[in-house]
C-alpha cells in the first residue's frame, strides 16, 4: 500500500475512533487493582497510603515485590480486602504482614484450611491475613484488622520466567482489572487511589548486551544504565497535598490540629463510593494502568542453550531451568495468504476495544497486494463482513470505517465466533485466523474440550495473544496448545504497533513441530512442560526439570520441519553443586502445577489431581486455586501445627539474592552445538528485528524507536491467531 494511502487510512481511523469514543464507545478501563468495599455500604472505604514495587530481572526470571500501606481513617476496626490481576505465570512466593511492627511471613495451606484459620483468628480479634487466588482472575488479599485511625503494612512477592521473543523482552506489572468477573464488579467498589506515594523500580541485569529499554505507556519513566551494565527504571509519584493534609501521629492520620479527621461515631458507618471520595487531598497515583517494560537484545547474538540450576549437595537432587534460543534458519513462506479477523465485541471487551481496533487496523495496513481478508464479529451471535476481499487500500479503508463504528455490548459466544471464522477457508491458500478476545465465554458452548475438538478438526495453528488482564488464559492456552500454537498476553499499555509482525512472522515462516527434548549423560526426571508442541521463529523454549549427579550431557531437540524429522544436538555441563538460584525450585513447582491443571482442564478435575496440585503448592510455597497463604502471630503457627517451610525458603532465597547483588553480571556460557540432520539452525545467529536501538538509554521512557521495532510492538492487539496451512504442508 502506498505511503500516502496508509497515512490517510490511519488519519481516518483515528478520527472515527475518537468519534466513536465521544458517542459512547469504550477506550478507557474503569476497573483497576485496589482496595475493595461493598457497594451495599456494609463497610466504609479504606485508603492506600503507599504502594511501592521493586523488580529484579536476572538469570532468566523476574522477582517482583510489592509493599503497601493501608490506612483506616475511621473510628472502628475494619478488614482490608485488596485485589489485583493474576500476572502471567506468576508464582507467589511471599506474603508478609507487619504485626506489632515486625514482619511475619505466611505459610501455604489447603485453601479451606487457610480460610478457616483466618476466620478463626479474625473472630478472636487477633491479627491475621490471607492471600487467595480467584481461579485465573485475581489474587485477593484480606487483612484483619486495620485498626481505627491506624495503618497496616503488607508485602507480596512473586516470581515468573522472563519473556523474550525474537530478541525483544517484555515485563508487565498488571494493574488494570480485566472487567471479566461480573459478580465481583457488581458487588464491590474499587478504590485504586494511592494517596501519598507510588514507586516502581526495576533493575535488569542482562547476561547479553542490550540495544535499549523503553516503557511505551510511561514516557515519564527514568531509564539509566550504570557502570556495571545494569539497566534501571524508576517511576516515583507523590501527592503534593497528602503530607500536609494527613500527618501521622502514632500511626493515626491527623489534621494540622492533631485531631483524627473523617471519623464517624462508634457503631455507625459512613460509606462513599470511590467516585465520591475526591476531596482536599490529591492522590499520588492510581492503580489503573499496567506498567509494561520492553528491552531489545543486540542483533547478531548467537543461538544458545542457557542453564540455571539449584543443587545444594553433590549427592542430592538438583533443579534446572533450561532456556533454548535457536538460530534463525526457518525459511519464509512467500505466497499470498487469506486472513480472517474474528473480533470479540462483547461487553467484557469494554475498555480493551481501542487497543483491539488499533491493532487490527495496523494489521490490515500491513497486508500485501497478494493477500485477502474477511472480518467476523461476535457477541451474542455472529455477523460477517462477507467473503474474502482483496487487500486493496479501498477495501481496507472501508473495513477500518466499519470497525470504528463498533460499540462492544452483549454476551460472549466465543465458540460460535471461532466456528464461523473457520468456515470458507480455501484449501489451496495459506490462511491465518486472528481471533481477538479475552476468552470469557459465557454463551453457547463453553466446555473447553469442545473448543479443542473444534480446532482439531482443522489443520490449524493458534498463536494466542490474550487480551487484557484476568482473561481466560487457561482456555486460550489449552486450545492454542492443542493446535500446536503459542499464547502471549496483551495489555492496553503495550505499544500497539508490533505484535502483528511477531505473529505474522510465525505465520510467514516455517516452524518446528512435534518438538521433544532428550537429555543423555545425566539422569533427569519431572520435565515440564510435558508437551512442548511447536517452536516458531524467534521463540525461546523454556524447560524445567530435576537432575541427579552432574557432568557433561547431550541435549537433543527432535522435531519435524516441513514434515521431515530434524535433530539438533548440544552439549552442556550440569554442575554437581550450585546454590546461586534457589528460586528455580519454585519455578519448577509452578511449571509442574501448570501441567497438572492443564490435564484437569482437558480431561476433567479429579480429587487426585487436586491433591497433587495442593501437595506441590504446599511443598514449594505457592498460591494456587486450591491453596492459600495465611499469616497469624508467630507463636500461633506451632499451635496450628503449621511448619515454617516457606519462612525458611524465603531466608535461603534472600541470602542468594543478596549474594547475586554483590556480584557482577554473569555472562551466560553458550553451549557447544553439534550436528543437525538438515540445515544449520543452531550455528546461525538467533532471530531478531534488525535496525537501530529501541530508544531511551537514559532520561525518558519513550525515546526514539526504529520502525521495525515499532512493528514488533504492534500485534499486542491481536489476541489469537490461527494459521491454517495448505494441504500437504502440515509441518510448514
Amino acid at each position: 500500500m502506498p505511503y500516502e494511502a496508509r497515512k490517510s487510512l490511519k488519519a481516518q481511523f483515528a478520527g472515527l475512533l475518537l468519534a466513536a469514543t465521544l458517542l459512547g464507545g469504550t477506550t478507557g478501563q474503569s476497573d483497576a487493582a485496589g482496595l475493595l468495599s461493598p457497594k451495599d455500604g456494609s463497610s466504609p472505604p479504606l485508603s492506600i497510603r503507599e504502594h511501592n514495587v521493586s523488580v529484579v530481572i536476572e538469570d532468566g526470571y523476574a522477582i517482583t515485590r510489592i509493599e503497601q500501606v493501608f490506612s483506616n481513617p475511621h473510628s472502628s476496626d475494619f478488614e482490608a480486602v485488596y485485589s489485583f490481576p493474576v500476572p502471567e505465570k506468576a508464582a507467589v512466593s511471599e506474603f508478609t504482614y507487619w504485626i506489632d511492627g515486625q514482619p511475619v511471613s505466611g505459610e501455604v495451606l489447603e485453601k479451606k484450611q487457610a480460610r478457616d484459620i483466618y476466620e478463626k483468628e479474625k473472630a478472636a480479634g487477633r491479627e491475621t491475613a490471607i492471600t487467595e487466588q480467584d481461579d485465573y482472575r485475581t489474587f485477593d488479599i484480606s487483612v484483619w484488622p486495620v485498626r481505627a485511625g491506624q495503618d497496616v503494612r503488607v508485602r507480596l512477592s512473586y516470581i515468573q520466567p522472563a519473556h523474550i521473543d525474537t530478541g525483544v523482552g517484555r515485563y508487565a506489572y498488571p494493574l488494570e482489572d480485566g472487567g471479566v468477573d461480573e459478580q465481583k464488579n457488581a458487588f464491590w467498589f474499587t478504590n485504586e487511589r494511592v494517596m501519598e506515594s507510588f514507586g516502581f523500580e526495576l533493575e535488569l541485569r542482562s547476561a547479553f548486551p542490550l540495544q535499549g529499554l523503553r516503557l511505551p505507556a510511561h514516557p515519564d519513566a527514568k531509564i539509566s544504565r550504570d557502570a556495571e551494565g545494569d539497566w534501571h527504571v524508576k517511576i516515583v509519584k507523590t501527592s503534593p497535598t497528602a503530607g500536609a493534609a494527613a500527618r501521622s501521629v502514632g500511626g493515626a492520620a491527623t489534621d494540622d490540629a492533631g485531631e483524627v479527621p473523617h471519623t464517624v461515631p462508634s457503631g455507625q458507618i459512613a460509606i462513599e463510593s470511590p467516585e465520591a471520595m475526591e476531596g482536599a487531598v490529591t492522590e499520588a497515583s492510581r492503580l489503573n494502568k499496567d506498567i509494561v517494560v520492553y528491552w531489545k537484545l543486540q542483533d547478531g547474538l548467537p543461538a544458545s542453550l542457557d542453564l540455571v540450576v539449584q543443587k545444594e549437595v553433590a549427592e542430592g537432587r538438583g533443579t534446572f531451568m533450561m532456556v533454548l534460543t535457536p538460530g534463525d534458519d526457518l525459511a519464509p513462506i512467500a505466497e499470498g495468504r487469506d486472513w480472517v479477523f474474528v473480533l470479540d465485541i462483547s461487553g467484557s471487551m469494554d475498555g480493551k476495544f481501542s487497543t483491539l481496533a488499533q491493532g487490527v487496523s495496523e494489521g490490515l495496513d500491513r497486508l500485501t497486494p497478494k493477500d485477502r481478508f474477511r472480518i467476523v464479529y461476535f457477541n451474542n451471535g455472529t455477523r460477517d463482513s462477507g467473503g474474502f476481499a482483496a487487500a486493496t487500500p479501498e477495501n481496507i479503508a472501508q473495513a477500518v470505517r466499519d470497525l470504528a463504528r463498533v460499540k462492544p455490548n452483549g454476551g460472549t459466544n466465543l465458540y460460535a465466533g471461532l466456528a464461523h471464522g473457520l468456515t470458507q477457508l480455501d484449501s489451496d491458500r495459506t490462511s491465518g485466523l486472528v481471533l481477538v478476545t479475552d476468552g470469557v465465554a459465557n454463551l453457547g458452548e463453553t466446555e473447553k474440550r469442545s473448543f479443542i475438538k473444534l480446532v482439531e478438526k482443522q489443520d490449524v495453528r493458534l498463536f494466542t495473544l490474550v487480551m487484557g488482564n484476568s482473561a481466560n488464559r487457561p482456555l486460550l492456552n489449552a486450545i492454542s496448545l492443542a493446535s500446536g500454537g503459542t499464547a502471549i498476553s496483551v495489555s492496553n499499555s503495550d505499544d500497539v504497533v508490533g505484535a502483528v509482525l511477531s505473529a505474522t512472522s510465525k505465520l510467514t515462516h516455517t516452524a518446528l513441530h512435534d518438538v521433544t527434548i532428550a537429555i543423555d549423560g545425566v539422569r533427569t526426571a519431572d520435565i515440564s512442560p510435558k508437551r512442548i508442541g511447536s517452536l516458531y521463529r524467534g521463540q525461546q523454549l523454556v524447560v524445567f526439570g530435576h537432575y541427579w549427579g552432574g557432568g557433561d550431557a547431550d541435549v537433543t531437540l527432535n522435531a519435524k520441519l516441513s514434515g521431515q524429522p530434524v535433530s539438533y544436538r548440544m552439549h552442556y555441563d550440569f554442575p554437581e553443586v550450585q546454590t546461586r538460584n534457589p528460586e528455580i525450585e519454585r519455578l519448577w513447582g509452578f511449571a509442574a502445577i501448570e501441567d497438572l491443571m492443564q490435564d484437569m482442564e482437558l480431561f476433567g478435575s479429579t480429587e487426585d489431581g487436586k491433591q497433587a496440585v495442593t501437595d506441590l503448592a504446599v511443598e514449594n510455597g505457592l498460591v494456587t486455586p486450591f491453596t492459600s497463604m495465611v499469616v497469624v502471630r508467630e507463636k500461633l503457627f506451632a499451635q496450628y501445627g503449621i511448619d515454617r517451610l516457606n519462612r525458611d525458603r524465603l531466608a535461603s532465597e534472600a541470602s542468594a539474592q543478596q549474594a547475586r547483588t554483590s556480584q557482577p553480571i554473569q555472562s551466560k556460557p553458550v553451549a557447544q552445538t553439534g550436528s543437525k540432520s538438515a540445515g544449520s539452525a543452531f550455528s546461525n545467529d538467533r532471530a531478531s528485528y534488525s535496525g537501530g536501538g529501541s530508544g531511551g538509554s537514559s532520561g525518558g521512557g519513550a525515546g526514539a524507536i526504529d520502525p521495525l521495532i515499532l512493528v514488533f510492538l504492534l500485534m499486542a492487539a491481536v489476541p489469537l491467531a490461527v494459521a491454517r496451512f495448505k494441504k500437504g504442508e502440515r509441518g510448514a
